[in-house]
């Protein structure tokens, strides 16, 4: 794994190239990215950065925001097929259907959703900014809120809101078994419950604190004499772990009987440092993004990434 790491970080200075990675990457990738993220971090980085070549060690989704970003730059993914069954949940001609039953209503659309969804929707957000964004609209503007019907029941709580929900979801964060959940809890009854807000109502209601991967990272930071149980993708303990190496991190029960007893989102796992590797080798597999849908889809990103400054 060392030498390949070592012909990556070669690659990666040859090329003027740098590596975008999610918290649910695997550990290897995670150690050789220049930055390891949650959505709208990596959304930032890539607005910004001056490499000539950007590997995007996430799921697609996020390397086509990064083209859409970056016009000029060539953007890269390990393995195509890293796709999000969130994104799938909301297919492009029925959310046009949809939408045009709405006309008054603004859409704000959740990044995990396709370039094509972007570009029909006025802002974007991420579980980040999601409140912040929605509470930036005025209360009398009706809105429909895509693609995750969690985040938005969640958001809808916070704000106050009755925005109109797409009825999509994320497999991962409704794999969380409540009743394992509280099992556990039981055991470890000093343990704090923090979950994502893509997760069920159930899940966020006994949780102690909710936020996206970065806000649970920084949360653990804050309180790192306390323990807790992670209601999020397994991935993430490997950073947090990095961040509190005292403090116990416990992952929240899968419904399913795995090896970790985790939720794993396979879609992120698809992803090796050997295609990393040969991706950055060969420049290949490339995101492409048509300029009309590029064009229509950075509106409502830097929109977004306005308000988050």
């Amino acid at each position: 794994m060392k030498n390949l790491s070592d012909k990556i970080n070669q690659l990666k200075k040859e090329k003027n190239a740098v590596i975008l990675a999610h918290y649910y990457q695997e550990e290897a990738i995670q150690d050789i990215a220049d930055y390891v993220g949650d959505s709208l971090g990596l959304s930032q980085i890539a607005s910004t950065t001056d490499a000539d070549i950007i590997v995007f060690a996430g799921v697609h989704f996020m390397a086509e925001t990064a083209k859409i970003l970056n016009p000029n730059k060539k953007v890269l993914v390990p393995d195509m097929e890293a796709g999000c069954s969130l994104a799938d949940s909301i297919p492009v001609e029925e959310f046009k259907a949809f939408k045009a039953l709405h006309p008054k209503h603004i859409v704000v659309t959740y990044i995990n959703c396709s370039a094509e969804i972007k570009a029909l929707s006025d802002i974007v957000c991420t579980s980040s900014n999601a409140e912040k964004i929605v509470a930036s609209i005025p209360k009398e503007t009706p809105i429909i809120f895509a693609p995750d019907r969690n985040l938005g029941k969640y958001i809808n709580q916070q704000t106050g809101r009755n925005m109109l929900l797409w009825d999509g979801a994320c497999v991962v964060h409704e794999a969380f078994s409540i009743e394992k959940l509280l099992k556990l809890h039981a055991q470890h009854p000093q343990s704090k419950i923090i979950a994502h807000p893509e997760s069920e109502m159930h899940i966020i209601d006994v949780a102690e604190y909710v936020g996206s991967t970065a806000g649970m990272i920084n949360y653990v930071k804050e309180h790192p004499k306390d323990s807790f149980i992670v209601a999020t993708e397994a991935g993430i303990l490997y950073k947090m772990q990095q961040e509190v190496p005292d403090t116990e991190l416990v992952p929240a029960p899968s419904k399913e009987d795995n090896t970790c007893a985790c939720s794993e989102c396979a879609f992120m796992k698809v992803n090796t440092l050997e295609k990393l590797y040969n991706c950055l080798k060969n420049e290949s597999p490339e995101i492409i993004v048509p300029e009309s849908t590029r064009k229509r889809a950075l509106l409502p990103i830097k929109r977004m990434l306005d308000l988050s400054n």
